[in-house]
């Protein structure tokens, strides 16, 4: 498989809770992060998807938000690291995390944003992402 999603993590299937229409599909990493996934039962169906099964979490660059400090929000994934790199666009700027587990997450956010929040290599944030935007995906 070969997508433009910046961010895929890889693991394994920790739970699967199933609804009536959607299921929250937690994937372990190697690295031990925990993402939830909210995706349809049907795809859970289609992908047979099982605990213990490996699977990929996918995230776009664009539906990864970037926080410092404590944040009290409702988003499940919080991954907490420090900020790489910065890349400045013309309006926007990627803005590379590699989290305490070793992972790297891309997020794009606006320029002003990474001004606001004194964005830049070696400060400390978390990359945010609603369980509703983390594809799942399998080989």
């Amino acid at each position: 498989m070969i997508i433009s999603a910046r961010n895929q993590l890889k693991g394994k299937i920790e739970s699967i809770q199933e609804g009536a229409v959607n299921a929250v599909v937690v994937l372990k990493t190697s690295g031990g992060e925990v993402i939830s996934a909210t995706i349809s039962m049907s795809a859970v169906k289609e992908l047979e998807l099982a605990g213990g099964r490996e699977a990929i979490a996918v995230i776009k660059s664009t539906e990864v938000m970037t926080g410092v400090g404590d944040l009290k929000i409702s988003a499940r994934n919080q991954l907490d690291g420090e900020i790489l790199k910065v890349e400045d666009g013309a309006v926007n700027a990627i803005v590379t995390l590699k989290t305490n587990a070793g992972s790297l997450i891309s997020s794009t956010i606006s320029r002003s944003a990474v001004k606001e929040l004194g964005l830049a290599a070696g400060v400390k944030a978390k990359a945010v992402i609603k369980s509703t935007s983390v594809m799942i995906a399998v080989e």
